[in-house]
């Protein structure tokens, strides 16, 4: 199951929400995860007793709640609170940590954070960042591409030229993503982002020529640090088989299933004498175009079915 530690978590976002770690270092190795079914979302919150989050966001109005309770119910609240699944205090609006719950943070082990920042911006901040960070996650084998700002992975056997298809599609001003392992991550119901292993990052290996800087050779604007997959290329060697195989007018778009969401899918025979650069743009250009209600195989058939219906009608000239 995917999770985060909040040693992690302080990393990323230390210098983005200002960050100070007060209290609880003992605890920076504590997972936060989603394993109780709940949304992503309801992992961060204002402070609550009653059903307490992963991570717990004091504001004004909460650290005034603390400091206006007698000692007793003070701790009365803080003994339920700290007994349960709780990975992280953060304490926000530059307000003074409240000295009960220093003792508590740093009796129990749980990390105790502050900002300057209001609360509801860092709520969103961190709800987004573990949106992402606790995605369900699959690695693909392929060629990942950002192509007219469509994301475009691009699929197929060994040694059916993805790299040198990637190659020549960088070299006409689209992007890199990622080369032979492509992470993909459900960061939505329907919403798949691609990223790079560090590793591999703004490599590309090509026969012949061995592993390319890409950011190197073609300059900044040649890499992608992420996409959202919204179109898969598979790439098809053209024998008999696989021609006979294909839908000519495609009238039903093929789509492929991953992590339980719906990507569009397009096979593209490999022959001599194709130019798969310009295929890729093209399948690009049609895919957005049926997203906006223009598909050019319902236009044809239609057109063919009035101009028969038209010759059904036509009078007879005798």
């Amino acid at each position: 199951m995917p999770s985060v530690t909040v040693r992690k978590l302080y990393q990323d976002n230390c210098q983005k929400l200002d960050l100070t770690w007060v209290a609880g270092s003992e605890g920076a190795d504590t997972h936060i995860r989603n394993d109780d079914q709940r949304p992503t979302l309801a992992l961060v919150g204002h402070l609550n007793f009653i059903h307490p989050n992963r991570v717990q966001v004091l504001g004004l109005a909460e650290v005034d709640y603390l400091n206006r309770l007698e000692q007793s119910a003070a701790r009365t609240a803080l003994d339920q609170l700290f007994h349960r699944s709780m990975s992280v205090v953060m304490v926000a609006n530059n307000q003074p940590v409240p000295k009960l719950l220093l003792d508590y943070c740093q009796r129990h082990h749980v990390p105790l954070l502050s900002t300057p920042l209001e609360s509801p911006y860092l709520m969103d901040v961190l709800r987004i960042y573990l949106a992402r960070a606790l995605a369900v996650s699959t690695v693909l084998h392929g060629v990942f591409l950002d192509v007219l700002e469509v994301g475009v992975l691009i699929m197929g056997d060994s040694a059916m030229g993805k790299s040198e298809l990637a190659l020549e599609l960088i070299s006409r001003g689209h992007g890199l993503v990622a080369d032979d392992a492509v992470e993909l991550y459900r960061i939505g119901p329907e919403t798949l982002e691609g990223r790079c292993p560090p590793l591999l990052r703004d490599f590309l290996e090509v026969r012949g020529l061995g592993i390319l800087n890409i950011r190197t050779i073609f300059g900044e604007t040649a890499v992608r640090p992420k996409k959202v997959l919204k179109l898969i290329i598979h790439l098809v060697k053209a024998n008999d088989q696989a021609m006979q195989a294909l839908d000519r007018l495609n009238i039903q778009s093929e789509t492929q299933d991953i992590l339980g969401v719906t990507v569009r899918k397009v096979v593209l025979p490999v022959a001599a004498g194709r130019n798969l650069a310009v295929l890729v743009e093209a399948a690009v250009r049609n895919y957005i175009l049926q997203l906006r209600g223009i598909d050019s195989t319902r236009e044809f058939i239609e057109r063919h079915t009035n101009f028969l219906r038209e010759q059904e009608n036509a009078p007879d000239p005798d």
